[in-house]
């Protein structure tokens, strides 16, 4: 496994690769886990090469106390790389990856940034798409990996690969859980006992949903929902959609022939948990 702190000396090592050698391509802010690790198997398993980023990008956070508090664990990262072998790890600063300014690109990813992350976490995916963008250029990869539990994230990056027409395949990847259902994610380990206890009563309100689904209507599920997390006094309903599944747009309507995807933000004090499930 070759690490890489620079643009230049990454760059310089994939310029020395047969141009035919498919590159997949696995973006992350470190803190891995076996989420992370199974994406990077994917990808290996479709591609002749894979690189993996490591980097914090401080364009997509909306607070900086979020900023500020998410775990940077490099060298447990790259142990973890090494041990699934891992081809290549690029872990640029910011000075490296924004060489003029740190700023976020202005992207049109028509509407599909504005609603639930997008409505919450003001110019999110505006840091996102700057961010994506800019390492899809230092890499050039074939495919890019992206798993589904940020899956408005996954839609965003499609529509910019398709507006721009960058030459890359986006690859979605399923959710990864803990055995109890919880979505795994790096904040996973900001939770209390307590909390983590809990915490698995949102992929269980997920599943109660889509097997509602056929038979109740949209305003019965969301109250249902509503009042699930209003009676529960360690975790806290930021939103709950059931949305189309290409436009992202919320309904209280059933229509045929469209597919349908529930999703969810919750609180367990300040640590921000998202979720969601195809319905349909």
């Amino acid at each position: 496994m070759k690490v890489f702190k620079t643009v230049g000396l990454l760059q310089k090592k994939l310029m020395s690769i047969d141009k035919n050698r498919s590159i997949g391509f696995v973006p992350t802010m470190g803190a891995l886990h076996k989420g992370h690790l199974s994406i990077v198997k994917k990808a290996k398993k479709e591609n002749e090469l894979v690189v993996v980023s490591v980097f914090v990008n401080p364009t997509q956070f909306d607070k900086a106390d979020d900023l500020k508090s998410y775990p940077v664990t490099v060298d447990n990262d790259l142990k973890l790389l090494k041990e699934i072998h891992c081809d290549i790890v690029f872990i640029p600063s910011v000075e490296d990856v924004y060489p003029e300014n740190v700023q976020s690109s202005n992207f049109d990813f028509d509407g599909l940034d504005k609603v639930m992350e997008g409505a919450f976490r003001d110019g999110h995916f505006d840091g996102v798409g700057t961010v994506v963008k800019r390492l899809f250029e230092i890499v050039e990869p074939t495919r890019a990996y992206f798993g589904e539990k940020d899956f408005q994230q996954l839609q965003v990056i499609k529509k910019m690969v398709k507006k721009d027409n960058i030459a890359v395949q986006i690859v979605p990847c399923e959710i990864y859980r803990e055995n109890d259902g919880l979505a795994m994610s790096s904040r996973n380990t900001r939770l209390s006992e307590e909390q983590r206890e809990e915490a698995p009563l949102i992929h269980q309100t997920l599943l109660n949903v889509k097997k509602l689904f056929s038979e109740r209507d949209i305003k019965y599920l969301k109250k249902m929902v509503e009042d699930i997390f209003k009676s529960n006094d360690i975790l806290e309903l930021e939103y709950f959609e059931i949305a189309n599944t290409s436009t992202l747009l919320s309904t209280n309507n059933k229509l045929p022939n469209i597919n349908y995807r529930a999703f969810i933000a919750v609180f367990a004090g300040k640590v921000r948990l998202i979720d969601n499930i195809a319905l349909n």
